[in-house]
């Protein structure tokens, strides 16, 4: 299966509609203008194609449209990427409103137009009725080839772009080798003087500490020796004072047992004192008044800071700058290696060779089997004796698909030489060449739903049977759907929906209708004869029928 269910909302000339699909082979067929190919429009827009406010039905507010698939297994791994739920069904919607804008979601989950086109990608194949006009396309021409050939160009890729940027690296060494002597020159220089500091990191914050210190000694040791005096003078030092108060409180305490609390915590006011001053004392007996070195850490200073103002640069900056410099310096003599980036282009341009070798062995494998394969579809197609030939020839220059120039030459009349397809002249054989080249990949994606919107414009008769025999073949593998004024393809459907325009007082409405048994009859009956069926093209309506459901073989 594939598609399952279409849901419309106010969508171009469609008030209200909830469409049914099945498997297998439909065919969507009704009266010129009546809106065949507004289907098709609501699919291409919920699957991501551009919107606007034409969409909307007059009178309206927006347009909503809804699709839902079902075996839809080989998308879940995008699902899952793309980070939204998993379900037994897919349900894509679309809404647009009357200045233009749109919103979507996947699953309930809000989405991108960009992703609505890349699932898209895997659930339909869409082939208009100009289809034919890619085919003069060097892009589509090498992608439905390599399609056929189940040809991988992501290697190819990968080495081109790698190739590419070590050419670039290469040709912007050489022709930036003098700029680049020059800034490596400057670089060694201030390398080599800020090296005279050597500036280490943390070093900065050490040397300012160190230079306060020596810079206050005077004043720091009698500090320390001021306090030692305030502590311990025998008289008026506070240990003596706290030791009288805790004595003083010791001898009351029989008395009033609160006391015995307070002194405990004098007591630990004396310990904690007794610590401090004995170690102001160990601090006095190493604490040194060196001139010598404070004149070291002036001069050492000194250099930091006229560094730092040359550069610009905080002084604790100064490691850090030293660094990047070297960094710099480094990458300056890897990019001026020009014998390295000289390998290296070369390592890359062979890897690029490689890869597009082996591309190019899978297409020239595959180009016979696809022209056979076109060549016999077009035999049933109204060009017996016609030939298809895909051609391969060198580009003049490499490109990331490969060094394949892929053209599609085809002689539409027993010895004719094949030409370019682009040249052939007459709109009919280009219509029917783009069917056969439908028709024979159309069986390579894994998109199960295939749609073919009036591809058929411009053929009829033998080959109009041919194409509904072909497009009823291809139902029995996948989902088709056709939309078609040919009666000969209707026939040929498992399906049958006829698209019918009404109109009120009110405006006009399309609407979208299974026929089957009699109605589908005089459906096609009115596909052979017109407004009025007689009691001949109703006959004929009827053998086609039959006839289309015993196929013989398409040959």
């Amino acid at each position: 299966m594939g598609l399952r269910r279409i849901t419309l909302r106010d969508f171009v000339i469609v008030q209200s509609l909830e469409l049914e699909l099945n498997g297998g082979f439909t065919v969507l067929t009704g009266e010129t203008g009546a809106g065949k190919s507004i289907l098709i429009d609501a699919v291409q827009l919920v699957l991501g194609a551009r919107s606007d406010a034409g969409v909307v039905r007059e009178g309206a507010t927006r347009a909503e449209i809804a699709a839902e698939f079902d075996g839809t297994g080989h998308v879940q791994p995008w699902l899952e990427e793309a980070g939204i739920a998993v379900d037994e069904t897919l349900l894509l919607r679309r809404s647009v409103d009357t200045q233009g804008k749109s919103r979507a979601w996947i699953n309930g989950t809000p989405a991108t137009a960009t992703q609505l086109r890349a699932l898209g990608d895997l659930l339909l194949d869409i082939h208009g009725q100009h289809a034919w006009q890619s085919l003069t396309k060097a892009e589509s021409v090498r992608g439905l080839l390599d399609a056929f050939a189940g040809a991988d160009s992501t290697a190819t890729s990968k080495t081109w772009a790698n190739w590419r940027a070590d050419q670039k690296a290469l040709l912007h060494a050489r022709q930036a080798q003098a700029t680049l002597q020059q800034e490596r020159d400057r670089l060694q220089w201030q390398i080599g003087e800020l090296d005279k500091l050597a500036p280490a990191e943390n070093e900065w914050d050490d040397l300012d500490s160190q230079h306060k210190r020596l810079s206050h000694a005077q004043s720091l040791l009698e500090a320390a020796e001021a306090a030692i005096r305030a502590l311990e003078d025998e008289e008026s030092g506070a240990l003596a004072s706290l030791t009288r108060a805790q004595g003083n409180l010791r001898e009351q305490e029989y008395v009033e047992p609160d006391f015995a609390g307070y002194g405990d915590i004098l007591a630990s006011c004396i310990a904690q004192a007794s610590d401090v001053s004995h170690s102001l004392q160990m601090y006095l007996r190493r604490a040194d008044n060196d001139p010598d070195r404070l004149a070291e850490l002036d001069a050492r200073l000194s250099l930091w800071m006229s560094m730092a103002r040359r550069y610009k640069r905080p002084p604790a900056e100064l490691p850090s700058l030293l660094a990047n410099w070297k960094e710099e310096l480094r990458k300056l003599d890897a990019a001026a290696d020009l014998d390295v980036l000289e390998k290296a282009e070369a390592a890359s341009a062979a890897a690029y060779q490689k890869a597009a070798r082996t591309l190019s062995m899978v297409r020239t494998k595959a180009a016979p089997k696809l022209s056979a394969a076109i060549t016999q579809a077009m035999q049933g197609l109204g060009m017996a004796g016609g030939k298809f030939e895909v051609a391969l020839s060198r580009l003049a220059e490499p490109a990331p698909h490969g060094t394949d120039e892929v053209a599609f030459l085809v002689a539409g009349h027993p010895g004719m030489t094949p030409k370019p397809i682009g040249k052939v002249a007459s709109g009919g054989e280009l219509s029917r060449i783009s069917l056969a080249i439908a028709v024979t990949t159309s069986q390579l994606g894994v998109a199960p739903t295939l749609i073919f919107d009036e591809v058929d414009s411009g053929v009829g008769g033998a080959v109009a049977e041919t194409l509904g025999r072909l497009m009823q073949r291809l139902g029995m593998d996948r989902q088709v759907l056709a939309v078609t004024h040919l009666p000969q393809v209707a026939a040929c459907a498992h399906h049958h929906l006829k698209v019918a325009k009404s109109s009120d007082g009110q405006g006009t409405t399309s609407t979208v209708l299974p026929v089957t048994n009699e109605i589908r009859v005089n459906e096609i009956a009115r596909m052979l004869g017109g407004e009025r069926s007689t009691e001949t093209t109703i006959a004929h309506a009827r053998e086609m029928l039959t006839d289309a459901a015993h196929p013989q073989g398409v040959h």
